[in-house]
């Protein structure tokens, strides 16, 4: 399963190539990266939103994590005293 997921995505990527061009790629992917808004990325490329969404989904992923401040880090570290 999972290498069929990597050949489709292998597949829409060369094809995104073909009709855009590998700096265009680039482009997407950092438009993506940078979290640009889906229309401001449809209208760069002639493109729907929804067609963004659905290249966002096959060459990527979102990750999310919660990083605690250094400052506050500091306080679970502290010895209790009492």
């Amino acid at each position: 399963m999972a290498s069929s997921n990597a050949k489709t995505r292998q597949r829409v990527a060369r094809n995104f190539i073909r009709t855009y061009g590998r700096t265009r790629f680039r482009r997407l992917l950092q438009a993506l990266a940078s979290a640009e808004s889906g229309q401001a990325i449809a209208d760069e490329f002639g493109v729907s939103r929804e067609r963004v969404r659905q290249w966002k989904n096959m060459f990527g992923e979102v990750i999310t994590y919660y990083r605690v401040f250094p400052e506050v880090d500091i306080i679970l570290k502290e010895r209790q005293t009492a």
